[in-house]
């Protein structure tokens, strides 16, 4: 019983302590020094480098690092000057992207083929980002030890008694559906919030975003049901990024009278 209050006690304090909030407002847990969160995802980045074949020197490559040119100034300073924003194209057939902390992304070729433009490859990069910007590999690794702990102390309590342990290990699913599973699907909405104003703030069409998810719905086929699911819906996806759509194109207006208008499509081929 004392080390189950002990343990309880170090829980509550991490997570009192370790309060952050995201570029949306919302509240988070952040347990791990971001210095070491950027440190893993060089490591990491560095080796998914030396595993996937790297696209370089190419129109794909130049078109890639246009957009993402165009996205990073219009990042707000506390989160660009913090990371050494990279984008890297691996020539492959998946429709995928990614980011990790310190900036690192990496874009496939497959996806090019799914985003028929610079603002629909926008609206990837952008969503990228947004997961960067807001930290959420932290908060999704802090979540994960939190609840590990917490289910590690009512195990202490719980002692010898078969009965009780048989409710934990009930609880342990209950918690990956209720607590791990969500909070990777609010990631990827914010993630799409974050984008969605990114790219208009760059000169990035927004209207664009609902295209590259619909084509993104096809190329994926069948789809877990979303209570399962890491990623929201299509129809929820699309029917959010509709319902920021007036503040985004209000976004995108400015970002045109100011003069931003990228201009990253690959010239079309010779007949």
């Amino acid at each position: 019983m004392r080390h189950w209050r002990v343990l309880s006690i170090l829980v509550l304090a991490l997570l009192v302590a370790a309060c952050a909030t995201s570029p949306t407002g919302r509240q988070q847990l952040h347990l791990f020094p971001e210095a070491q969160m950027r440190s893993m995802g060089i490591q990491a980045y560095s080796q998914i480098r030396e595993e996937e074949p790297v696209l370089s020197r190419s129109e794909q490559v130049e078109y890639v690092q246009c957009v993402t040119d165009a996205l990073i100034p219009q990042i707000p300073d506390e989160y660009r000057d913090k990371e050494e924003w990279e984008v890297t194209v691996f020539e492959s057939d998946q429709v995928n992207a990614f980011a990790l902390p310190g900036g690192k992304m990496g874009v496939y070729t497959g996806l090019l083929d799914v985003a028929e433009n610079q603002a629909q490859l926008a609206t990837v990069i952008g969503h990228e980002m947004g997961h960067v910007m807001a930290r959420h590999a932290n908060e999704r690794m802090s979540t994960e030890f939190a609840t590990v702990l917490g289910l590690g102390a009512l195990q202490i309590a719980a002692g010898d008694d078969p009965r009780r342990r048989e409710q934990l290990a009930i609880l342990g699913v209950g918690a990956q559906v209720g607590i791990i599973l969500p909070f990777s699907r609010s990631h990827e909405s914010e993630a799409d919030a974050i984008g969605l104003e990114l790219m208009a703030r760059s000169g990035f069409d927004p209207e664009e975003s609902v295209k590259l998810w619909e084509n993104m719905a096809e190329a994926g086929g069948a789809q877990p049901p979303e209570f399962l699911s890491t990623h929201p819906s299509r129809d929820t996806r699309i029917e959010d990024l509709r319902s920021r759509m007036p503040r985004a194109l209000y976004y995108y207006e400015q970002a045109q009278d100011a003069g931003r208008i990228p201009d990253c499509d690959p010239a079309p081929a010779a007949n």
